[in-house]
């Protein structure tokens, strides 16, 4: 199959569902408001690109290459960024709805998820060093032998984070989050004094 090469190229409100998109390299391109619901992103490399307001839940993410990328006000149910190329791999969201992805085992230092739903998302094994969670919402995010040395999580709500078992070293929280690092102790925290 031709593979495709795009450069600064606008993809506007395209359903990419009964045509996916073709398989090759997209360059500083601009994707706003498309729909790749259940596309396969496999081996697409995509550099200093924007998706915005677009629909990605479910697409399969087999050795697809992410590097500098944002996300803005996307739809990403259950995407499995693991299986990721890790080469580079570099991303921002704000306000995407990530619920049910996994992070498992990558490498995203200096990440930023602002005002982004978090719910369900795997963190397990993830380097987040110097990440930023801006106003995220991260019920039942799951943080298991996860690297959050300096990250900063003081605006973000719901989350649940057994600090014996992650790597915190220098984490930012709120004092209003406290009781999400105390959750396994199974203790009452009396917010009125």
């Amino acid at each position: 199959m031709e593979q495709a090469f795009e450069y600064n190229k606008t993809f506007n409100k395209k359903n990419f569902k009964d045509s996916p998109l073709q398989p090759g390299e997209y360059e500083n391109c601009t994707f706003s408001n498309c729909d790749f619901s259940n596309n396969d992103f496999s081996g697409i490399k995509f550099i200093e690109c924007v998706f915005s307001g677009s629909n990605l839940s479910l697409v399969k993410l087999t050795r697809t290459t992410f590097r500098d990328i944002r996300f803005s006000g996307c739809k990403m149910l259950g995407l499995v960024f693991d299986h990721c190329n890790d080469f580079g791999l570099s991303f921002s969201f704000d306000h995407c709805i990530l619920k049910h992805s996994s992070f498992y085992r990558i490498k995203i230092k200096k990440t930023v998820f602002r005002n982004s739903q978090l719910q369900d998302a795997d963190f397990t094994e993830c380097d987040l060093t110097s990440s930023v969670f801006d106003r995220c919402d991260l019920l039942k995010a799951k943080f298991e032998k996860t690297i959050i040395e300096k990250a900063d999580f003081t605006t973000s709500i719901n989350y649940s984070i057994d600090l014996e078992i992650n790597r915190h070293k220098k984490a930012k929280f709120s004092f209003s989050g406290i009781a999400g690092l105390l959750n396994k102790y199974d203790i009452e925290i009396d917010r009125a004094s």
